[in-house]
């Protein structure tokens, strides 16, 4: 209990030293707004970088998620996924997007990935209006928020600027976190972006939308630890719910599946309920190092998570980039390719 109380105070400390925007792209946003002030820009990327150059860079942006989300809701939480895999290989460099033998797109671990067809898209959009100005890794990073934020999510201040990376490798793929990873693990890979356990628990709370292929969860169902039986961790009726869901791998299932559309806290209320659906997932209320930081979001207004949310993704997207001063990168005239390698 103190622990749980501990954590509390310490995410509204975190609420209060960390100001987001509540706006998006379109909203004025006020005078005074302070987000300059704390935004981490000793990467040397800008808020205000195509400001001049691409003044409409992200309202582009946003109008084509909105064009493919409209047709297709599901790849809102595809795009945040896309970003996940492509910060957490080498950095925010837009290497997962690189479509050729060899390259992290063509892994395994990438094959269950998606919208790379929107980007191509918006890429396109963008060499019309502002040729050979606009790097593929800020699209992504752009794109992944206004998605967020088109389900309902949180805005986040986003700073520009990044080189898109000229080399992809499939190995590195495997270096995304999976959802049958241990705790120490995550911690382990969150540590290596410089983010930490409070980062850990609130990014995983990106599950609060999306679904899952059941490949990744039937060893939990039908044979967990070689038992031949099912994970005792999860609660038996949604055992059940899963069975009934999950008969084939090529399936899916809601990674909420109370408010499976509604981006809120009832990720962490279903832990609490022992109704996560990937290991990783169960795993945060087992674990003492990251326990009381669910117990806190569960028992938080939903306000707590989505601003925390927001922090959380500003680091993030800030992992590993390669600027203007890196002369290994670059800004690529498709997407899929770099300008630099035959194909």
């Amino acid at each position: 209990m103190k622990l749980a109380v501990v954590s509390a105070v310490i995410l509204v400390v975190v609420f209060v030293a960390w100001p987001v925007s509540a706006g998006g792209y379109g909203h004025k946003e006020e005078e005074d707004d302070d987000t300059k002030s704390w935004f981490p820009l000793d990467n040397l990327l800008s808020l205000n970088y195509y400001d001049k150059s691409c003044p409409n860079f992200e309202k582009i942006v946003d109008t084509k998620v909105r064009e493919w989300t409209k047709t297709d809701p599901s790849l809102g939480p595809a795009l945040l996924r896309l970003l996940f895999h492509d910060c957490g290989v080498t950095g925010c460099d837009a290497s997962v997007l690189l479509d050729h033998e060899g390259s992290e797109r063509r892994s395994p671990a990438s094959k269950t990935l998606r919208g790379f067809e929107l980007i191509d898209d918006i890429k396109s959009e963008m060499e019309k209006a502002c040729p050979k100005l606009v790097s593929c890794a800020d699209i992504l990073a752009a794109a992944s928020r206004s998605a967020t934020y088109q389900l309902g999510g949180p805005y986040w201040p986003n700073a520009y600027g990044r080189r898109d990376s000229k080399n992809s490798y499939a190995r590195d793929a495997e270096k995304v976190p999976s959802g049958r990873r241990d705790i120490t693990g995550l911690l382990e890979t969150f540590q290596s972006y410089g983010l930490n356990v409070l980062d850990l628990v609130v990014l995983s709370g990106a599950h609060t939308i999306g679904k899952a292929y059941c490949g990744t969860i039937q060893s939990r169902l039908y044979n967990f630890n070689a038992t031949h039986g099912t994970d005792p961790s999860i609660d038996p009726k949604f055992a059940d719910y899963l069975r009934r869901k999950c008969r084939w791998a090529s399936e899916t299932v809601y990674l909420d599946v109370e408010t499976p559309v509604v981006f809120d806290n009832q990720y962490y209320i279903n832990l609490q309920k022992n109704m996560g659906v990937l290991t990783t997932d169960q795993e945060l209320v087992k674990d003492p190092r990251t326990a009381p930081l669910v117990k806190a979001f569960a028992e938080q207004p939903a306000q707590m998570f989505r601003h925390q949310f927001a922090v959380s993704m500003a680091k993030l997207v800030n992992v590993g980039v390669i600027t203007a001063e890196d002369r290994t990168g670059e800004i690529r005239r498709v997407c899929s390719k770099s300008n630099s390698r035959p194909y």
